[in-house]
């Protein structure tokens, strides 16, 4: 009889995505409002270092980020002790992707799309908190370098990479990346004051996102879109308040 051949340890298939579980989920979710107390707590302790007091930009930026890399520690963590995987491959960090000559011009095109339907839902202006921040060329910096890099980045890993492969499984290709999308809407939803116009729209920017992340595969893929549509729409803000920079 013929013995079943195994395959050597750094040949064996990976796991199948995603190997992760909602129970998974739950824990990662839960674990953010601590990530975002401790942040406070280390932040405050940052500006209390300062030479000088931080700009409003500063302080919700650093706030924000220190609570990104505490919760992605947690995921980092999660990851690696129950499943023995790798942080970016099984989030779905991938370069090159299909198709990713067009994905360069989809966040632009996503713009004028969103501004059109924008216009035929009657939205209402709001200055949201961002634009209350925008005081000065270092706030404007800030601000705009933290929206189309590190802000896409690490909402498109945990929507797109972690939360969006469950979505799909439970309920289905349309119905996970819409589910998907929700979530990224209403965590949007304080700085344009509930507008039920401004949810849709970000429910759908979001859903296009989602769409590229389960076209192509690639979490790189829905973060560059996500990126140039946020850049996109900061440059246009920008060309329409030129005070801004005086």
């Amino acid at each position: 009889m013929t013995q079943p051949q195994t395959m050597p340890p750094d040949e064996a298939p990976r796991p199948s995505q995603p190997f992760w579980s909602w129970i998974d989920a739950a824990l990662v979710f839960t674990l953010a409002v601590p990530c975002l107390f401790l942040s406070a707590l280390l932040s405050k302790g940052l500006f209390a270092l300062a030479s000088s007091p931080p700009s409003d930009a500063a302080k919700a930026i650093t706030l924000q980020f220190v609570a990104y890399v505490l919760w992605f520690g947690v995921l980092i963590l999660l990851l690696k002790i129950r499943y023995d995987e790798p942080f970016w491959p099984s989030l779905g960090w991938r370069v090159p992707w299909p198709g990713m000559g067009p994905t360069l011009f989809a966040g632009p095109f996503l713009v004028f799309a969103v501004a059109i339907l924008g216009q035929l839902l009657h939205t209402p202006v709001i200055d949201n908190s961002i634009e209350k921040m925008l005081h000065g060329r270092m706030s404007i910096l800030l601000v705009g370098f933290f929206a189309s890099t590190l802000g896409p980045l690490a909402e498109e890993l945990i929507f797109r990479g972690f939360l969006q492969p469950l979505m799909i499984r439970t309920f289905g290709i349309a119905a996970g990346i819409l589910f998907s999308s929700l979530p990224f809407a209403l965590l949007h939803g304080p700085q344009y004051s509930w507008s039920w116009q401004h949810i849709v729209l970000l429910v759908l920017a979001s859903s296009v996102f989602g769409f590229t992340r389960h076209r192509t595969g690639s979490t790189a893929a829905s973060t560059l879109v996500h990126a140039t549509y946020n850049l996109t729409f900061f440059a246009g803000f920008l060309l329409q308040r030129k005070e801004l920079f005086s």
